[in-house]
């Protein structure tokens, strides 16, 4: 009888401390999410229509404003992504530190708004994580709901940034917990739970603005044929990632090593404006653009599929903060114009371009961050009916799954299950 009461007593503290974390996060990912898109834009939109050539010098300005903040204000403490957070679970004496959430919550910030080319997503999960932390070490609840705390952060800021609270509930249960038991899906529920109220009555919004209008069954092998070649984007992705954090770790010059990146990413930008921050606005005029032009430039497309990894990839090698969530979904999303623009071009087929720019999202972020079902519902929920295509987006989120991992060399698939930014 004593061990039942001092069992609920520990669920009615995990309660109220997941709803703690989940409120703090929630606060946290909306006022980053809304006042980066808003900088963002306005910056961009100010230097290409006033400034064009300001763009190649943005990325160097919020990437040199990280360095000097990491060196000065937090004391060259570096930030190492979700691997950090791996590591705080898997041991019980880690912890990830109080400074990791304005660390990742400023530099996340000025990496976007001054054009770094990848999102807001992996700084979002490391600090929700470590508000998580932050609360358990407080002693609020049991010792045992490390993991419990930290999911519940990430399930609230996931589900914030994209208005899901069920990706945000499989992310945290596939790619962070990676396990499942009772008082996982306690803690992760409430967050889901919180988050679904606050989107319902403060942020209801949607990354695209587009309506799917079905979908036919004969499209359906062009779809697993786009999932094959997300798969091999993502892999693409994987490589760059690997490689470039490799150079860019070996030069010993700051000066060098920042402006080498940074620079280059800034001539991308200058070239292809299209590639500015997370990038969601460049993929939804492309949508838009490619609907309505069947001469879209095929050239264009190529070059922002394949350029947009190289400069999330140049965006952390120098010093960046982010990770893959933006640049896999922009890419993959550009892959799917192309391809279906070339099969309605060239074979005569009468394939819908926003489906097929869903389908290549779906495909290239599962596999980057291997969690189909998060990515299902993360994709399905871009746009007000995107669970119209829900069973071809599972299709080509286990597809390009699965691939990717026939792919990938052992030891670069292993440093893959853990990718996260470095800062």
């Amino acid at each position: 009888m004593q061990r039942r009461i001092v069992k609920r007593q520990h669920y009615f503290k995990l309660t109220i401390t997941s709803a703690i974390v989940s409120v703090i996060s929630i606060l946290l990912a909306y006022s980053l999410k809304y006042s980066t898109e808003f900088l963002e834009h306005k910056i961009l939109n100010l230097t290409k229509n006033n400034f064009p050539y300001l763009l190649i010098l943005l990325p160097t300005i919020g990437i040199t404003a990280i360095y000097f903040l990491r060196k000065y204000i937090f004391f060259n403490r570096k930030n190492k992504g979700i691997t950090e957070i791996y590591k705080t679970l898997d041991d019980r004496k880690e912890h990830l530190p109080f400074f990791k959430i304005p660390s990742h919550y400023i530099n996340g910030f000025l990496t976007v708004i001054f054009g770094g080319s990848t999102g807001i997503e992996v700084s979002t999960v490391v600090y929700a994580a470590a508000v998580g932390n932050q609360v358990y070490e407080k002693e609020f609840s049991a010792r045992r709901y490390k993991r419990e705390l930290i999911c519940a952060g990430v399930t609230a800021g996931i589900a914030v940034l994209f208005t899901s609270p069920l990706a945000g509930f499989f992310f945290a249960m596939e790619v962070i917990a990676r396990k499942y038991r009772h008082t996982l899906l306690l803690s992760c529920g409430i967050a889901a739970l919180l988050s679904g109220f606050f989107i319902y009555f403060f942020d209801n919004s949607y990354i695209l603005p587009f309506r799917v209008e079905g979908w036919e069954w004969y499209a359906l092998p062009f779809m697993l044929v786009l999932s094959l070649f997300g798969g091999a984007l993502s892999v693409y992705f994987t490589l760059l990632v690997t490689r470039l954090k490799s150079i860019f770790s070996s030069i010993s010059n700051n000066f060098i090593r920042v402006n080498l990146g940074a620079l280059t990413v800034g001539i991308m930008l200058f070239c292809f404006p299209a590639l500015y921050g997370d990038s969601y606005l460049g993929m939804q005029n492309a949508i838009e653009n490619a609907s309505h032009l069947q001469a879209f430039s095929l050239g264009s497309l190529l070059l922002l599929t394949l350029l947009k990894p190289v400069a999330a990839a140049l965006t952390l090698g120098a010093g960046g903060d982010g990770g893959v969530f933006a640049p896999s979904i922009v890419a993959g999303a550009f892959l799917g114009l192309l391809f279906s623009i070339l099969c309605n071009r060239f074979f005569g087929t009468d394939l819908q371009l926003l489906n097929f720019a869903l389908i290549g999202a779906a495909a290239t972020l599962s596999a980057s961050i291997y969690a189909p079902l998060t990515t299902l519902l993360l994709i399905c929920n871009l746009l007000p009916n995107g669970f119209g295509l829900f069973f071809p987006v599972l299709l080509a989120c286990l597809v390009a799954t699965a691939f990717s991992k026939k792919l990938l060399p052992y030891n670069v698939y292993s440093y893959h299950r853990y990718l996260g930014s470095k800062s």
